[in-house]
């Protein structure tokens, strides 16, 4: 990353690994001996790994008191098919999963559907099946849910569409019976 001294306006090249960790770079000028403060801007998208997890990341699952609203009517699977979920990159790649019921969530301990990704929350997103459209909502996770590489909290998703949660890329698929 190419920046300037604030005093002199020398150009200096920082490291990528310590402009891309720290939020804050400090460094002494070659020229004018003066230091100088860069502020690295985060894109609000960027996934953030955090090591080691906080001790509340690390809680059991079991004790989470994740509450939603009753089931509607407009939630139930579709009559001729079953949607199919394919882990398609990140560490449960090639996984699948059928989905059971109209109503899943999907994290690590203690999800309906749980995948070791470390960057994903415990309960990290919620798909609820309406027919043949499923509504994704993510579920105030840390490091987001990605629709077309763009971060949202809910998005409408349809046979062959994919969504990004941490590593892990799935392919949703309605396949029939």
């Amino acid at each position: 990353m190419q920046v300037a001294c604030v005093h002199c306006g020398a150009e200096h090249r920082l490291k990528e690994a310590d402009s891309t960790v720290h939020p804050r770079v400090q460094f002494r000028c070659s020229k004018c001996g003066k230091t100088t403060v860069v502020e690295m801007k985060r894109r609000p998208d960027q996934t953030v790994v955090i090591s080691p997890l906080p001790s509340f990341a690390r809680a059991d699952a079991s004790s989470s008191n994740l509450h939603f609203p009753p089931e509607d009517d407009g939630l139930k699977l579709p009559a001729d098919g079953v949607f199919v979920l394919a882990i398609t990159s990140g560490p449960a790649n090639g996984e699948v999963f059928r989905l059971a019921k109209p109503r899943v969530v999907i994290g690590r301990k203690g999800a309906d559907i749980p995948l070791n990704d470390p960057e994903i929350s415990r309960h990290h997103c919620l798909l609820e099946v309406r027919g043949k459209f499923i509504n994704l909502k993510d579920l105030d996770s840390t490091n987001g849910t990605f629709y077309d590489e763009e971060r949202v909290r809910a998005a409408m998703l349809q046979d062959g569409s994919e969504f990004r949660i941490g590593e892990s890329r799935i392919r949703v698929s309605l396949q029939k019976k």
